[in-house]
C-alpha cells in the first residue's frame, strides 16, 4: 500500500464531467488499497472570472478582500469532487485551507506556508476516506484567508506531501510531462522521461508554466518525489523529477528551452555611480513585495551610469510609479524609461557544467536570425537573454533546433 498526494489543475476539473473523470481515477487508486490526498485548483477560468469581478468594483482591489474572494473557486472544486467520489461509493471528505489548517504568513495574494496541521487528514485517512484539500490557499495567525499566488495549488500539493511524508506527489495537468520546450511553439518538442530538480528549478523560474517555482523549491528542500502526469490519459510514465543526474553515456548538454512573456524592463538613466546606489533603487521595490529578476548596471561615464532591471509584467506600472515618485528625486537620476513588450528566453541543462561554448553558440544562432539581445544572465546550468517580445517564438524555435532537442536519445 502506498500513500499518494495527487494534485489536479484547473483544466483537469474544468467541468463536472472532468471532475467525474478525476473521481474515477482517484477511486481506482483507493480501491487498490492506496491512501490518497487530493489537492484541486479552481475550475479553469474561475479565478480569472473572480479577479475580473473584483476589478469592476475596485480598480486596485484590496489584497485581503481579494484573497477572500478568489479562494472560493477551490471551495467549489473540492465539494464537487467529494460528491463525485461519494457517488462512486468512496468515502471522501473535503477541507478548505483554513480547515486543515494550512498556516501561512500574512502576505495577501503571495502568502508562504509556515506549517500544516496533519491531525484531521491522518484521522480521515485512517478511517478509509479520500481527503480532498483546496489548493492555493491557507490561513494566517489572525484567521484571515490567504492565497499563495498563481499556480499555488502545486505548492499546496508538494507541501502536503512533505508534511505527510507521502511516497510520491503526482501533479496531474493538461500535458503528459515536462517537454524540451512548449510544444505549441515547437511541435517537435519531446517529453523528458526525467529531469533533475536543478534543471526543473531553472525551467520553472524561467517561465515554464507546468510547475510553479515554489512547488519545485519545496520538493527539493524536503526530498519529495515529484511526477508530472496527464489527467487526460489513462496510463503513462509522465516525467520524474529526480535528484540524480542522468548517467547515460550520451547525456544531452541542454535539457530544455524555457521562455517567459511576462517580463517588463525598467532603466534608470543617469544614476550617480557610488556605493549603495543599487540598494537605494531596489530597496523600495523589494519593500513593495515586487520580485526583481535580471539586473544590469552599465559602465560608468563621468560618475554616472544606467541601471536596468526586469520585473513581472503585472508589476510594471507599480514599479515605474515607485521609481519615479520615490527614487528618482531622491537619487537625482536623469530619467526613468521602461517597456513591457520584452521576453526572456533561456537554455537550461546540467550538462553545461562540463561543456564550454554554450553561450557563444546561443548568441551566434540568435545573431544569424537578426535577433538583438538586450540583457544577458547566466548561472552554472543556464543562459538567459532578454529579447523583443515579437522575436520570442522565433528564438525558441531556432535554439531548440540548434541544440538538437528534437532528437530522440
Amino acid at each position: 500500500m502506498a500513500f499518494y498526494v495527487q494534485k489536479y489543475g484547473g483544466t483537469s476539473v474544468g467541468s463536472t464531467e472532468r471532475i467525474r473523470n478525476v473521481a474515477r481515477r482517484v477511486a481506482r487508486f483507493h480501491s487498490q488499497g492506496h491512501q490518497v490526498v487530493v489537492v484541486v485548483s479552481a475550475m479553469s477560468g474561475e479565478t480569472n472570472r473572480l479577479i475580473a469581478l473584483a476589478r469592476e468594483v475596485q480598480s486596485n482591489p484590496d489584497p485581503r478582500e481579494m484573497d477572500v474572494m478568489v479562494s472560493t473557486g477551490e471551495q467549489v472544486s473540492i465539494a464537487l469532487l467529494s460528491m463525485a467520489l461519494m457517488a462512486l461509493n468512496v468515502k471522501a471528505k473535503s477541507y478548505t485551507g483554513s480547515q486543515v489548517k494550512i498556516l501561512t504568513d500574512s502576505a495577501f495574494t503571495k502568502a508562504r506556508i509556515l506549517n500544516i496541521d496533519q491531525d484531521k487528514i491522518r484521522a480521515d485517512l485512517n478511517n478509509g476516506n479520500v481527503v480532498i484539500v483546496a489548493g492555493f490557499q491557507g490561513v494566517d495567525q489572525y484567521g484571515n484567508i490567504t492565497t499563495l499566488g498563481r499556480g499555488g495549488s502545486d505548492t499546496t500539493g508538494v507541501a502536503l506531501a512533505a508534511a505527510l511524508k507521502a511516497d510520491e506527489c503526482q501533479i496531474y495537468t493538461d500535458v503528459d510531462g515536462i517537454y524540451t520546450t512548449d510544444p505549441r511553439v515547437v511541435p517537435e518538442a519531446r517529453r523528458l522521461d526525467r529531469i533533475t530538480f536543478e534543471e526543473m528549478l531553472e525551467m520553472a523560474s524561467l517561465g515554464s508554466k507546468v510547475l510553479q517555482l515554489r512547488s519545485v523549491e519545496f520538493a527539493g528542500k524536503y526530498k519529495v518525489k515529484l511526477r508530472v502526469l496527464s489527467s487526460f490519459e489513462e496510463e503513462g510514465p509522465g516525467t520524474l523529477i529526480t535528484f540524480e543526474e542522468n548517467e547515460q553515456m550520451e547525456q544531452p548538454v541542454i535539457s530544455g528551452i524555457a521562455f517567459n512573456r511576462d517580463e517588463a524592463k525598467i532603466t534608470v538613466l543617469g544614476v550617480p555611480d557610488h556605493p549603495g546606489i543599487a540598494y537605494q533603487i531596489l530597496g523600495p521595490v523589494a519593500d513593495a513585495n515586487i520580485d526583481v529578476d535580471m539586473i544590469i548596471q552599465n559602465v560608468s561615464h563621468d560618475d554616472l551610469t544606467d541601471f536596468s532591471f526586469t520585473v513581472h509584467r503585472n508589476d510594471f506600472n507599480n514599479t515605474m510609479n515607485i521609481i519615479r515618485e520615490k527614487i528618482q528625486p531622491h537619487i537625482g537620476a536623469r530619467d526613468v524609461i521602461g517597456g513591457d513588450r520584452i521576453a526572456k528566453v533561456s537554455v537550461v541543462g546540467v550538462g553545461m557544467r562540463s561543456h564550454a561554448g554554450i553561450a557563444s553558440k546561443m548568441f551566434r544562432v540568435l545573431a544569424e536570425e537578426g535577433i538583438n539581445i538586450q540583457m544577458i544572465a547566466t548561472s552554472e546550468i543556464k543562459v538567459s537573454v532578454v529579447v523583443d517580445e515579437k522575436y520570442m517564438e522565433l528564438a525558441v524555435r531556432v535554439l531548440h533546433k540548434a541544440f538538437g532537442l528534437e532528437q530522440v536519445l
